[in-house]
């Protein structure tokens, strides 16, 4: 099962993903949420405009964006400090992605883990244009 559906967009947009990244997180809303970490999967997608030929380009780092620069940034945003709501973290992932200009559209995907024994998973997906 992918997680994103492909962008129907025009022009053609490259598709880079980091996919279950898993950090601790200080992140709730109830009181035994605070003080405390919690297991989190970070998903992020997004798109890059690319060519609509068939031509193979240039073997070089500088037409794209590095997947290490947006594995930085959601640490760096995950270790911010506490936040409330799934919501909000994945709001500020998508405009750290978004501040590359070359990216024009950005999805992000939060999953709480560890919140409920009979469920995998809980959380948010949201989509962000330039």
């Amino acid at each position: 099962m992918t997680i994103f559906a492909p962008w129907a967009e025009k022009p053609p947009l490259r598709h880079l993903f980091l996919k279950n990244m898993v950090l601790d997180a200080q992140i709730g809303v109830f009181p035994h949420e605070q003080g405390v970490t919690q297991r989190i999967r970070v998903s992020v997608s997004f798109g890059v405009l690319d060519g609509n030929d068939l031509e193979v380009g240039a073997d070089d780092l500088s037409r794209t964006v590095s997947y290490e620069d947006v594995v930085l940034l959601v640490r760096r945003i995950v270790q911010e400090g506490h936040v409330q709501l799934v919501e909000t973290l994945a709001e500020r992932i998508a405009a750290g992605v978004l501040a590359d200009a070359r990216v024009k559209v950005v999805r992000v995907r939060i999953e709480k883990l560890d919140v409920f024994e009979e469920i995998e998973a809980v959380g948010v997906e949201i989509e962000r244009r330039a």
